[in-house]
C-alpha cells in the first residue's frame, strides 16, 4: 500500500503527522488525528476493523454473541499466516491472548491502543510471530459505550468524550462474570470457552491514589491461580512483564488497592473473586492481567503505556509459549484428579514482597469547600523507595470434591451458565435413587440493599445429612472428572464467597410454603408431644434453657411443627446435592 508524508502546521511549530510513520492514511485512528485527545466511538471502531479485515487476510472481524442493547458482540482476530481455526492454534501450540476493552466505556485506553496494535501488527509495523494469536474484544460494553460524555469520570484526565460505566442495564460488566445477568457476560463466557485463552488482558484505568507512575498491573493473584501456573506467573512471567516495560520506559507497580489512606506504607494486593474477570479466568488456569493506567496521566501517555505492555505480552508470550503452554496443561490434568478446593482465602500478613514505589509526598490543607483538613499530594516533592507489598494469601475455606452434583432439571437457569462455561453436564436416564449429602441453609446474611442487581448472600452457614433420594429421568448429573473442576465447585458449593447461592439464584428455597393454624395444630402437637418421648424431652430442655421460650406459646407451638413430619423437608434444602465417593 502507498505512504505518504504529511506535515501539519500548528501554533507554536511543526506537528509530524503519524502518516510519516509510514502508516496508510486510511488507518489513522481517531486518537492520532487528535493527537491523543479523543477516543474512538464504538462505530467508529468496528468500522475501522471492518476497513483492516477487508484489506489485510491476517485480520478477521466476527460476532460473538448478543449484548443487553441488541448489537453484536464484535471480536477481532489477528494470526500472522491468516488461519483462524481452534484446530490449527492448537495442532500449532499457538498462544492465545484475549485481550479485553471497554468493560468500563470511561475507561477507553484499551480501545484505542489496540486498534494501533492490530493495524500495526497487519502491516508490518510491529512482528507478531507466527506462534501468536490475538483475540481482541474492540468494545465490550457496547451500551455504555453509546452512552457518551465528558463529566462521569471526575477524577480523570482525558479523553475529551468517553462512555459510560454501566451497561444498557446500568450493570457493571466487571462484577457479573458469575451472575451472568447481562448478555455481554454470556458472550464473552462463550468466546472463552471457544477460543480457551491462555493470556487473558482486561485494559482499564485506575481510581484514587496519586504517584508517578503511568502504568500499574492487577496480575491475577498467584495463590489463588495456584497450580504450575500461578508458580510460574509469579516467579517468571510477571517479573519479565516489569522488566521488559521498563526497557520501554515504564516503571510499573502492581495496582495500587489503596483508597483510604495513602500508599507510602504499602499495600494489600486487589483479591478478584470469580465476580471479577481476572478471578473468573483463574477458575480456567488462565494467566489474567489487569493494565491499570493512573486516571491523572493525560490520556496520550495511557494509551502509549497500554500499547507497550500488550506489545510485552506479545513478546514474552511467544518467547516462552512452551513454558505457558506446560504450566496450563498441566493444571488442566491436575484439576482433573485434585481432591481438595479452596472456597476462600484471607491476606497473609506475615508475608509480603518488596516493590520499588514511585510517589508523591501527601499532606493536608484546608478545603476551599468545606474549610476542613482534606489531602493532597504535592508534585514537588516526588519520592522513590521500597514499600512493602502484601501479595500472599492463605486458605480460610477449603472442600472435598465431591464424585458429582445432581440438580433437580428444574433449575435451568443454573444449568445454563453451566453449559456457557463448558462444563459437561449429563441427564439421569430413568428414575434413580441415590444416596447423597443434602445441605440445609442454617444462616446466612443479606445486603439490605441491591448491588449489581442482587441482594447478595455472604456468611453462609451449612449442616450436611446423609439420605436417600429418588431423582427423576432428566435430571442433571455433572461428574467431577472434568478440566472446569474448579469452576464447578467455586458456583454450586453454597458457602463460596461467589456461588451462585450468593447471586441469589436458589432463593426460592428460602420461603417456608405451608403453616398451620394454631387452633387446630395445638391439639395434634399435643399428641405429637405425647408419643414422641424424644421430641419432649427436646421441648422441655428448650424450656429450660430459653426463659422467653418457655413464656412464648407460639414459639413452643412453631418448635413442635419443625420437629414434626408436617413441616416441608424443602425449606432451607439447598437443592444441589454431592454424590460422594
Amino acid at each position: 500500500m502507498k505512504h505518504f508524508i504529511l506535515l501539519f502546521l500548528f501554533t507554536g511549530g511543526l506537528f509530524l503527522s503519524a502518516q510519516a510513520a509510514g502508516t496508510d492514511t486510511a488507518f489513522i485512528t481517531p486518537f492520532e488525528r487528535s493527537n491523543g485527545r479523543q477516543t474512538a466511538t464504538f462505530a467508529e471502531a468496528i468500522e475501522y476493523y471492518k476497513k483492516l479485515s477487508t484489506t489485510y487476510s491476517t485480520v478477521m472481524l466476527g460476532d460473538a454473541g448478543i449484548t443487553d442493547n441488541g448489537y453484536p458482540l464484535k471480536v477481532v482476530y489477528y494470526t500472522k499466516d491468516g488461519k483462524f481455526t481452534k484446530d490449527d492454534w492448537k495442532k500449532n501450540n499457538r498462544v492465545v491472548i484475549l485481550i479485553n476493552n471497554d468493560i468500563h466505556p470511561g475507561e477507553p485506553d484499551g480501545v484505542d491502543a489496540s486498534m494501533m496494535l492490530v493495524r500495526d501488527a497487519a502491516t508490518g509495523k510491529i512482528d507478531v510471530p507466527a506462534n501468536i494469536v490475538l483475540v481482541v474484544i474492540p468494545v465490550y460494553n457496547i451500551g455504555g459505550a453509546l452512552n457518551r460524555n465528558s463529566n462521569s469520570r471526575a477524577n480523570q484526565n482525558g479523553p475529551e468524550s468517553y462512555g459510560f460505566r454501566g451497561n444498557a442495564k446500568n450493570l457493571d460488566l466487571n462484577r457479573d462474570f458469575t451472575k451472568c445477568d447481562a448478555a455481554e457476560t454470556i458472550s464473552l463466557e462463550e468466546l472463552f470457552a471457544r477460543t480457551s485463552p491462555d493470556i487473558f488482558i482486561d485494559n482499564h484505568v485506575s481510581d484514587g491514589a496519586d504517584y508517578q507512575h503511568v502504568m500499574t498491573l492487577l496480575a491475577s493473584q498467584h495463590d489463588k491461580l495456584g497450580g504450575a501456573a500461578g508458580e510460574y506467573m509469579y516467579k517468571t512471567f510477571t517479573p519479565l512483564l516489569y522488566k521488559e516495560m521498563k526497557t520501554k520506559g515504564y516503571d510499573m507497580v502492581p495496582y495500587v488497592n489503596d483508597f483510604d489512606k495513602t500508599p507510602e506504607n504499602g499495600w494489600t494486593a486487589f483479591f478478584e473473586s470469580p465476580r471479577y474477570s481476572s478471578g473468573f479466568a483463574s477458575l480456567f488456569g488462565i494467566l489474567a492481567y489487569v493494565p491499570e493506567t493512573h486516571m491523572l496521566k493525560p490520556f496520550k501517555d495511557r494509551v502509549n503505556a497500554t500499547y507497550a505492555l500488550m506489545e510485552c505480552f506479545i513478546k514474552l508470550g511467544a518467547e516462552h509459549a512452551a513454558e505457558i503452554k506446560n504450566v496450563r496443561a498441566a493444571d488442566k490434568k491436575a484439576v482433573i484428579t485434585k481432591k481438595e478446593f479452596v472456597l476462600d482465602w484471607k491476606v497473609d500478613t506475615a508475608r509480603c514482597d518488596s516493590i520499588l514505589f514511585m510517589g508523591y509526598e501527601a499532606g493536608y490543607k484546608p478545603s476551599d469547600v468545606s474549610g476542613l483538613p482534606r489531602l493532597y499530594y504535592d508534585h514537588s516533592r516526588p519520592f522513590t523507595k521500597k514499600i512493602p507489598f502484601y501479595d500472599h494469601f492463605i486458605p480460610t475455606k477449603t472442600i472435598s470434591k465431591p464424585q458429582a452434583y445432581i440438580i433437580p432439571k428444574a433449575w435451568t437457569s443454573v444449568i445454563s451458565i453451566l453449559r456457557t462455561n463448558g462444563v459437561r453436564i449429563n441427564r439421569i436416564s430413568r428414575d434413580t435413587t441415590f444416596d447423597v449429602t443434602a445441605y440445609h441453609i442454617d444462616n446466612y446474611e443479606t445486603l439490605p440493599r441491591p448491588y449489581e442487581k442482587h441482594y447478595l448472600h455472604k456468611n453462609v452457614q451449612t449442616s450436611v445429612v446423609k439420605i436417600s433420594m429418588r431423582f427423576t429421568e432428566g435430571d442433571y448429573i455433572i461428574w467431577l472428572d472434568q478440566p472446569a473442576n474448579r469452576y464447578i465447585i467455586e458456583t454450586l458449593e453454597p458457602t463460596a464467597p461467589d456461588a451462585f447461592f450468593a447471586w441469589n439464584y436458589f432463593d426460592g428455597i428460602l420461603q417456608q410454603k405451608e403453616g398451620y393454624s394454631d387452633y387446630v395444630f395445638d391439639d395434634v402437637a399435643a399428641q405429637l408431644v405425647e408419643k414422641d418421648p424424644s421430641l419432649k424431652s427436646m421441648l422441655d430442655e428448650k424450656r429450660k434453657a430459653d426463659p422467653e421460650f418457655a413464656k412464648n406459646a407460639g414459639a413452643q407451638l412453631d418448635f413442635v411443627y419443625k420437629h414434626s413430619p408436617y413441616f416441608e423437608k424443602s425449606v432451607n434444602r439447598y437443592p444441589v446435592y454431592r454424590l460422594e465417593y
